[in-house]
């Protein structure tokens, strides 16, 4: 089966759409939060800014709260399409916003223009080609423009990893439940052995991002194709494709990587 290809991914069109109904206005003050930090509120507000694997909307709705000129959300999977056109629809009606089922590898500067904010969250190690992925995303930044980005954090388990999600992605529903419940309890003993608890870091879990303990661990277990890069990889590759870097990174704790990983958050801007 062709990674590539929809159907050789994991379904995150429907738990994007599940997590969709939680977002509320604490979440959505979370996320524009998120965007200000890595983005900045002067680079988006009366911009244009392109969201790239928009999943359930979210931050595609936070860049128009905080005033974009100009938005286009795309996403591979048709059924996080039609989320995030639900949750914009509902929460900025009066927005200049689109949103289209296009793939990143199908974007194409002569056709829709070049964007002053490209903004990817842990999409493009997703694709099944990250390095293309990237290359094709960068190409839809205005001269001048800036490209955001979170990336799986390299580690020695990566390969592990490859190998649960791609069983994961392909199992049937009982299969992945009981995988999650497993993983739950593995990261309940390993809270509880520092003295953290696993109730509390759910509760709290949405002041990250404004975003679910459960979908993200469904998005973590299941998030296949999977690659990971380096920060060192990431940003000689992008020095190569002509950007340099303009926010301090967030990079994630560094981990072995034996419970999964996080996301390293690049900020970088084009030149010229």
């Amino acid at each position: 089966m062709d990674d590539l290809q929809l159907n050789a991914h994991f379904s995150f069109g429907e738990n994007w759409s599940q997590y969709a109904e939680k977002i509320n206005e604490a979440r959505i003050e979370e996320a524009v939060r998120s965007l200000i930090r890595l983005v900045g509120r002067e680079a988006i507000e009366g911009r244009t800014f392109l969201d790239i694997g928009c999943g359930s909307g979210l931050f595609s709705l936070a860049a128009a709260r905080l005033g974009c000129r100009q938005l286009l959300a795309i996403d591979l999977d048709p059924q996080s399409v039609q989320t995030a056109r639900r949750v914009l629809s509902a929460h900025v009606p009066g927005a200049n916003w689109d949103c289209r089922n296009i793939s990143v590898f199908d974007l194409d500067p002569a056709t829709l223009g070049t964007f002053d904010v490209v903004y990817s969250w842990g999409v493009l190690h997703h694709t099944g080609a990250m390095y293309k992925a990237i290359a094709k995303a960068s190409k839809m930044v205005a001269p001048g423009g800036m490209l955001t980005l979170a990336l799986y954090s390299k580690t020695p388990f990566c390969g592990l990893w490859r190998v649960e999600k791609r069983i994961y992605s392909r199992s049937p529903k009982w299969a992945q439940k009981l995988i999650e419940i497993v993983y739950i309890e593995v990261v309940r003993l390993r809270l509880a052995l520092k003295g953290e608890s696993l109730k509390k870091r759910r509760e709290e879990y949405w002041k990250k991002r404004g975003m679910d303990m459960y979908h993200d661990t469904r998005d973590w277990l299941g998030g296949y194709p999977y690659e990971s890069i380096s920060p060192t990889e990431a940003m000689s590759y992008m020095k190569e494709l002509g950007f340099k870097p303009v926010r301090p990174f967030e990079y994630y704790p560094p981990s072995i990587g034996l419970l999964g990983t996080g996301c390293d958050e690049y900020s970088f801007v084009r030149d010229g």
